[in-house]
């Protein structure tokens, strides 16, 4: 079982093209992994407690629930719209979540591993958590990335965060492949250096908060939003749940020897999932063969700044989806950015690579493979006679982008993906041009040669949709519809080999599926 998640989303505002790009990510890996022959289960949802909510709630005068459900509604929606689909959908106000939290809760007190003290401190109010002074910059201050800092005195839960750092920073170390790319493992052992000796206060007073789930062993305290939040990667995977639950199977979904693949944004590996989680984890019970992977995607910046609503910089893929359409949004998301790296979002670069990849260079090869099929064998593909090395070339292409599109799909690097099925398609244009199927038609004699170079093409356009489908379902549909293949459902990546169009196969009539976009942009 591949178990996939994603970080869930805080209902404390709108979704930006950040949260668009994950959520993307996230479904085209699990179309991917299914392509690929596995099972798999996708999870995403909300985060819908805290501070931010309860505040934000109160000065629209509305209650909590009413605020969260409608906010919920923004995501849920944007996310049908980016035709992605999920398996199983996270609400931390679900009271099957509320009872797992609540479980953990007494477990890890039984267990001594928690505990109840006073602090004084300063506590930023955005990020709901207490500042420590290694979060002071330079000049001694709390950066403006805090948000509103307050002074506060009050008693709290703590969860024994400092008894699991040793473990983690060895197990870090000695399993390199959980933080993936490779090169945020640093980043989270630094941080394991400076977090050592510190234990993670994990309630808030109600006397200050009253929205969040009640601690069952102390009712006067609710627990605080980020250890909440984390534990939907169990709650709605069935952890502890009962048999009429409604929710996965936890022991398929998550066995002992499995790793799930969790996609965050880079802020929230550290301290939250990189270790706040595994650390909770850890003393849960969780083996080392059972922590995650951490599959870290970087920002969507504009001109290499961070998005952000205070600086009006925010892209709303709501409006960008209506503007372009989908199947432009979902390429350009995942085409455009190295996981793991950060990008610039450029709206004429979503245009270019739309129009050049997809409308010229792909929409090209089918309407040379397609419509010259039907124009001059009746829609009827046949082998035709001999093969030249241009076609055998060709096939040589054909193996050596699926094996390239295979190895970057398993590493997460769809953006890598996709170059290597751009080649092949590059390689099937060249072909054409140099085959000249247009020409060849005049003579009769050259009707088995006229045949061969069309198969060659049909061929790879089928080859082309099938490992288009996890980037664009809808139209790798529309392709397959006109090539009068099975459901692509019913591919396997080792289906993929040459002979795909059966001899004597027959397409439907085609018709234009990457319409080029036309539009005028600000430079």
């Amino acid at each position: 079982m591949f178990y996939l998640t994603t970080a869930i989303d805080y209902t404390n505002g709108s979704p930006h093209i950040g949260h668009a790009y994950e959520k993307v990510l996230a479904d085209v890996i699990a179309r991917y992994r299914r392509l690929r022959g596995d099972e798999v289960f996708f999870l995403t949802g909300v985060d819908q407690h805290g501070q931010k909510v309860q505040q934000t709630a109160e000065k629209e005068g509305i209650s909590p629930e009413e605020f969260v459900k409608r906010t919920t509604r923004k995501f849920s929606s944007l996310w049908e719209k980016l035709d992605v689909k999920y398996d199983g959908w996270a609400e931390t106000i679900d009271e099957r979540h509320k009872a797992c939290v609540r479980a953990i809760l007494s477990e890890l007190k039984e267990q001594g591993q928690l505990y109840k003290k006073a602090h004084a401190g300063f506590y930023s109010v955005r990020q709901e958590q207490f500042l420590q002074e290694r979060d002071r910059d330079e000049a001694g201050n709390f950066g403006p990335e805090w948000g509103e800092v307050v002074e506060i005195e009050e008693e709290n839960w703590y969860f024994k965060l400092s008894d699991h750092t040793d473990w983690l920073k060895d197990f870090i170390e000695s399993n390199p492949e959980v933080i993936i790319p490779a090169f945020r493992k640093a980043e989270l052992l630094n941080a394991l250096e400076k977090n050592s000796g510190i234990d993670l206060c994990i309630s808030r007073p109600k006397e200050r908060l009253q929205w969040g789930i009640e601690f069952p062993f102390d009712e006067n305290f609710v627990t605080y939003v980020w250890f909440d939040a984390l534990i939907n990667y169990i709650s709605f995977a069935g952890y502890q749940a009962a048999p009429d639950a409604g929710l996965p199977d936890f022991a398929k979904l998550w066995p002992a020897d499995s790793r799930p693949v969790h996609i965050i944004g880079k802020d929230i590996l550290i301290p939250a999932h990189g270790i706040y989680w595994l650390c909770m984890l850890h003393a849960m019970g969780f083996t080392d063969a059972q922590m995650p992977r951490l599959l870290v995607h970087g920002w969507w910046n504009i001109r290499g700044e961070k998005m952000a609503k205070s600086t009006g910089n925010v892209v709303d893929p709501n409006e960008l989806a209506d503007k372009f359409g989908v199947e432009a949004v979902r390429y350009y998301l995942v085409r455009d950015i190295v996981t793991g790296k950060d990008s610039d979002f450029d709206m004429n670069r979503l245009i270019m690579l739309f129009n050049t990849e997809l409308a010229n260079e792909l929409g090209n090869l089918c309407n040379r493979a397609l419509n010259m099929s039907q124009r001059f064998t009746g829609g009827v593909l046949q082998l035709g006679g001999p093969l030249t090395e241009d076609d055998t070339a060709l096939q040589s292409s054909l193996t050596e982008s699926i094996a390239a599109y295979q190895t970057a799909m398993d590493e997460f690097d769809v953006s890598k993906g996709l170059e290597a099925l751009s080649r092949h398609i590059v390689h099937c244009n060249q072909y054409a041009e140099r085959m000249k199927p247009w020409e060849l038609n005049k003579n009769p004699e050259n009707k088995e040669r006229l045949a061969t170079v069309l198969y060659h093409l049909a061929e790879s356009v089928a080859h082309a949709t099938v490992l288009l489908s996890p980037i664009l379902p809808d139209a790798a549909a529309k392709l397959a519809g006109q090539l009068n293949l099975p459901a692509l459902t019913a591919f396997k990546l080792t289906d993929l080999h040459w002979g795909l169009l059966p001899d004597g196969h027959v397409i439907e009539k085609p018709s234009p599926v990457f319409p080029r976009i036309v539009a005028e942009v600000e430079a």
